[in-house]
């Protein structure tokens, strides 16, 4: 393990090729904001949403399910369709000047194509003209009743998230073509990251690791060939990814760290406190046993770990009956452990300067930095004294 962190320092010992090269930011850290793009009209979820206006549906007609739950979630600025490029000019212009230089968006592909893309292909890219970078993270988990307000069960499957080999080369394929050629495509070392949400779903459907590992190598191939030089793999760090694996000949793989080398990740992060601690009770309790878990991740895996600071959990929206949810979270509350974030970046200084946060506009969950009729633009401000953004001269925000 010692020789591998030797390693991981020579390879991100020079912070001018540090993550984000050619932000129209001059800042230090890189933040990155998951960004869920579901409020927008769908026709694939037609069905759940017949109001056409995406999961806005479940948001305005939220009710509270015990006396002082904080339900509905009201934004500041409307139900807005983000796949209008007007809409989302805003969404930028305040990520950026609030110091979210960076979106991550959930992207799926489900029966063959695309699912939810039009906020990035019809809002984000269309109005962006570079002033923030994005990445794709490959929400690859199955298209559950998760998504049903109506159904009390919530594993029915919609759609299978698993794909065979000839549906990743498609996918594939379209992500070199489409996003990783943008200019604003985030890189770490000029390598285009792309974060996969669930490793296992990914092997169960490639036929196992094997078959999934040359999967992988093609897909490095492939962006090499587009002009790259190579491909920066992102893992989410949760239960779904596996901490063992059997079948690779010659080769006893034991530990997440393992799974991750053995397929060639070159950084983990989380997507949300929710996947590392129960989120019921005091935000503080949840935030504090959540962060406890850094050093550990540090010390277990080979590869850089950038942290996740999540802004709250309520998914009740989403429920018929009531859901555990966190409790008295705030601006200043948030604001203490986006400073733990930066000490462990500050603590790392030879590995990029990337903070991930969940999320822009997780409403449906409640955790979401856009600004709502309770804090208003408070969340963002205190991202911004904790992160600030220095925009680079001649740059228009």
């Amino acid at each position: 393990m010692i020789a591998k962190k030797m390693i991981r320092s020579v390879l991100f010992c020079c912070l001018a090729v540090v993550a984000g090269s050619g932000s129209a930011l001059a800042q230090r850290y890189d933040v990155a904001a998951f960004y869920w793009p579901a409020y927008h009209y769908e026709p694939r979820i037609g069905f759940l949403f017949p109001d056409k206006k995406g999961e806005w549906e479940i948001i305005y007609k939220a009710k509270p399910k015990e006396e002082g739950h904080a339900q509905p979630k009201v934004p500041l600025w409307g139900y807005e369709n983000e796949a209008d490029p007007q809409v989302m000019d805003r969404k930028i212009k305040t990520a950026v000047a609030h110091g979210v230089n960076t979106f991550i968006f959930d992207w799926y592909w489900y029966e063959g194509q695309p699912f939810l893309e039009s906020c990035i292909n019809n809002g984000f890219l269309k109005a962006n003209k570079g002033r923030m970078k994005f990445y794709l993270m490959w929400a690859n988990h199955d298209a559950t009743s998760y998504w049903d307000v109506r159904n009390p069960r919530k594993d029915s499957v919609i759609w299978k998230g698993g794909v065979n080999r000839a549906e990743f080369d498609k996918i594939t394929d379209r992500v070199i073509r489409r996003y990783f050629k943008n200019p604003s495509y985030y890189k770490i070392n000029g390598e285009p990251v792309f974060c996969i949400y669930e490793l296992q779903t990914l092997i169960n459907g490639l036929g196992g690791p094997v078959s999934t590992k040359a999967a992988l190598d093609d897909f490095r191939k492939k962006t090499k060939a587009a002009g790259f030089p190579g491909l920066h793999l992102q893992g989410i760090l949760w239960s779904a990814l596996p901490a063992s694996i059997n079948g690779v000949p010659g080769d006893k793989i034991q530990t997440q760290d393992n799974v991750l080398t053995y397929f060639g990740f070159s950084s983990i992060t989380n997507y949300c406190w929710a996947h590392l601690q129960r989120p019921s009770g005091d935000y503080e309790k949840w935030a504090d046993a959540s962060t406890a878990m850094w050093p550990g991740f540090d010390r277990d895996f080979s590869i850089p770990y950038f942290p996740n600071v999540t802004i709250g959990w309520d998914p009740n929206p989403r429920y018929p009956f009531k859901a555990g949810y966190i409790t008295n979270p705030a601006p200043e509350k948030f604001a203490k452990y986006l400073e733990k974030a930066k000490d462990y970046l500050d603590a790392h200084p030879r590995q990029p300067q990337l903070v991930t946060i969940n999320a822009w506009n997780e409403w449906s969950e409640g955790s979401y930095l856009e600004p709502d009729t309770t804090h208003k633009l408070g969340y963002l401000q205190v991202l911004k004294r904790v992160f600030p953004a220095h925009p680079a001269p001649g740059v228009k925000q």
